[in-house]
């Protein structure tokens, strides 16, 4: 494991020791993914394993964080979380304006799949980024290029009082 991969684990594990995180998405409890071995630490019980249905998790997500919760949705994939974009860009992102005294605190952590040793085709390894920035002007979108920016993109997410997309590189948790 790289010190990109342990330094997500170490991330994970912090929001994981939180009071009020919850963790929802697919592989989040069982294996599947890349990401599952960065929630290693995180209690069981904070964990939601949901089936494919990409929309309907980010709903979820958005009546967690209405409740007081602080969600981590995961989607392993910007392709993946592209499901969800009426959601993000209809909901999520217009929380301040239609919630404004509720907490719109959600982390939204997704990836640009992995290349390396094998390419999964294209609709695996997209990289959205920029096309939410401009949907979403009252999101945080940050992309991890290096270990260093991990864990404090991620303890920023957590005590802003806006939504974040956090963006993680599939290769780079082998590769830094």
């Amino acid at each position: 494991m790289g010190k990109y991969a342990e330094e997500l684990t170490k991330a994970m594990t912090w929001l994981g020791e939180q009071p009020d995180t919850i963790f929802i998405g697919q592989a989040v409890e069982y294996e599947g993914t890349a990401m599952t071995g960065t929630l290693i630490k995180v209690p069981p019980h904070k964990k939601i394993e949901l089936p494919v249905f990409e929309e309907t998790q980010m709903g979820m997500t958005v009546g967690l964080a209405l409740t007081g919760k602080v969600p981590i949705s995961i989607y392993p994939r910007w392709n993946f979380l592209l499901c969800a974009t009426n959601q993000v860009v209809n909901h999520v992102d217009k929380l301040c304006r239609m919630a404004p005294t509720y907490n719109r605190k959600i982390i939204i952590r997704t990836g640009i799949g992995a290349e390396r040793p094998i390419h999964p085709q294209h609709q695996h390894v997209g990289d959205f980024t920029e096309a939410f920035r401009l949907m979403c002007p009252n999101l945080n979108v940050v992309r991890l290029e290096e270990p260093e920016e991990i864990f404090e993109s991620y303890k920023r997410a957590y005590e802003s009082e806006d939504p974040s997309i956090i963006v993680e590189y599939g290769d780079y948790y082998s590769e830094k």
